[in-house]
């Protein structure tokens, strides 16, 4: 009887040690050559499920930084629950990272995370989006409003080579959380509004989409376009929304004749450009985003004095926030292979099955 439950506690902790490990990815190491503690960093993701981006690039790049660097880090994933995101961001605390960089999933709980890391010692990095009112002390990411702007004039672009007069521009933004959605509606609209003023375009359905949520994008895009056949272009905020437009479109016969906008240069949003579905995307070298933070992250886990370029402002906390900030790039289907050529995406994944005659005609080797 009691071998069994020697053996049924074993499984049990088994069990428990997998469950625990899913989704996240750490360093093993704690201690160096002289036995000293070593510097830990962690590294909270928002989802997996908003963009592949996430843990198809964002946690290989941290951890390849950190490895090189030596030194320790624990990275995961909240997939979009924010109490796991407090519940990570807790563990990782205690189990004494010197620093914490964050991807927000609102700024409410952004805000407590780094509040309670400031606290407790823990410097903090908002990536890729800033925590409004939270008390990071730098900020890594790339221009969101120029990455907005580039959105618009895609449109435009795209717009002009239909030929289309006064064309119904329907608008499908991102999550209302997002300080990001924000910044790229600020750079879009930028373009458009006066378009829409001057009458050049008529502005069709508008809306945002909670937490970037693919799904319910389909949803709202097929009200949209049930509301307005006429709909002749479409700034999606980023691939992903841009996909489950397009998936309406295909329904209804019109794919490839609606010019929508995209952001994050997925596999997938490429792909719906050598097809002729997607109009452009933008380009964000997330690598260098990733070196950046890592940069930033190894140096404060050291203690040293971290080096940024500018500022951005928080209009909730009134404060100016030490930033580094990247350029985006504009991607149509003539420079695709500036992606591949990157080495963002693969060819292997992106020229698969009837996209290969498509990526061989764009130039892609």
């Amino acid at each position: 009887m009691r071998k069994r439950i020697l053996v049924a506690a074993s499984v049990s902790a088994a069990l428990l040690t997998a469950v625990t490990a899913c989704g996240s990815s750490s360093s093993t190491t704690t201690t160096d050559a002289a036995g000293a503690k070593k510097p830990k960093v962690g590294v909270i993701l928002p989802d997996s499920k908003s963009s592949v981006r996430w843990e198809t690039a964002d946690r290989p790049y941290l951890a390849a930084a950190f490895k090189a660097a030596g030194v320790d880090y624990d990275i995961q994933n909240a997939e979009g629950d924010k109490q796991a995101f407090q519940t990570i961001a807790d563990q990782m605390i205690t189990s004494g990272v010197n620093v914490l960089i964050t991807v927000n999933l609102d700024s409410g709980t952004g805000k407590a995370v780094l509040d309670k890391a400031k606290a407790q010692g823990v410097a903090t990095i908002d990536y890729d989006r800033l925590t409004l009112g939270g008390s990071a002390q730098h900020y890594v990411s790339f221009d969101n409003t120029e990455v907005g702007k580039l959105q618009g004039q895609g449109l435009a672009k795209c717009l002009s080579d239909t030929g289309a007069r006064t064309p119904v521009v329907a608008e499908l933004n991102g999550s209302p959380t997002d300080n990001n959605a924000t910044l790229f509606a600020n750079g879009y609209n930028s373009v458009l509004d006066p378009k829409y003023a001057s009458g050049e375009y008529a502005k069709g359905p508008n809306q945002p989409v909670p937490d970037w949520d693919n799904a319910q994008a389909g949803t709202i895009f097929e009200q949209m376009f049930t509301s307005r056949p006429d709909i002749a272009g479409v700034l999606a905020a980023n691939d992903g929304l841009a996909n489950a437009a397009i998936a309406v479109l295909r329904k209804n016969h019109r794919n490839g004749q609606v010019p929508i906008t995209g952001q994050d240069a997925t596999v997938q949003g490429l792909q719906n450009i050598l097809a002729g579905d997607q109009c452009m995307t933008v380009y964000k070298a997330v690598k260098k985003e990733a070196d950046a933070a890592a940069a930033l992250a190894i140096d404060l886990a050291h203690g040293k004095k971290a080096q940024t370029t500018t500022t951005v402002h928080d209009p909730v906390g009134n404060r100016d926030v030490p930033a580094t900030l990247l350029t985006p790039v504009a991607i149509f289907k003539n420079n695709v292979p500036d992606v591949v050529n990157d080495g963002f995406v693969t060819k292997t994944d992106l020229c698969t099955g009837s996209y290969a005659a498509l990526c061989t005609a764009a130039g892609i080797k």
